[in-house]
């Protein structure tokens, strides 16, 4: 098979193949994705695995865990309670990446939170992430997402810790003050829906 060349990616006889900062090795075992293409007029189907080059695997990790999401609430933000807030996650250890005032209009709050859009509680969700400014920050520490978790505590303020963000600022389990990414993964989606990469520091 001669090779086939398209922008970041060519495809040949070769097992391996490269596409940007992944190897794709065709074979017919355990399958994980299978691309379709056509070469002179001809439809060809091919399976390929894909894994990590060893080369951007530490580059990879090394990112991994140390960022997450945060937003200062509407009930907060109007209680004056946003700099005490910030200062409490500063003094944790925290750094602010990126930053920004907004209000969010009721198609980007639904937007944000269309995960819960079949739960009962989803339009009290919007109407009240809606009903003033929030501040969306995105942080860095080591193991930042689990850290982060714990400095602001449980959902509902009344089971939250002592010292914790929820027990000192939070009114309610609806108007608690602030939120926080559960997972990296989460962590990476919730700050491209706020900050490109211009916006980061």
């Amino acid at each position: 098979m001669s090779s086939l060349n398209s922008g970041m990616f060519s495809i040949g006889k070769d097992k391996e193949h490269r596409i940007g900062p992944y190897y794709y090795e065709i074979g017919s075992k355990n399958p994980k994705k299978r691309f379709k293409y056509k070469m002179r007029g001809k439809r060809v189907h091919l399976t390929i695995k894909p894994f990590i080059c060893s080369r951007f695997k530490h580059s990879r990790q090394a990112t991994m865990g140390n960022l997450t999401f945060t937003m200062i609430k509407p009930d907060a933000f109007g209680a004056g309670n946003s700099g005490s807030i910030i200062k409490m996650i500063e003094s944790a250890g925290f750094a602010i990446k990126a930053m920004k005032l907004t209000r969010l209009s009721k198609e980007k709050a639904g937007s944000f939170y269309a995960v819960h859009k079949e739960r009962p509680f989803y339009n009290d969700l919007v109407s009240y992430m809606t009903s003033g400014p929030i501040i969306a920050i995105l942080l860095e520490k080591d193991n930042a997402v689990e850290d982060f978790r714990k400095l602001i505590g449980a959902t509902d303020p009344s089971k939250a810790e002592e010292g914790t963000i929820r027990k000192l600022f939070a009114t309610s389990i609806e108007a608690n003050a602030i939120h926080g990414s559960d997972s990296d993964e989460n962590a990476e989606i919730e700050g491209a829906f706020f900050f490109n990469q211009q916006e980061r520091f």
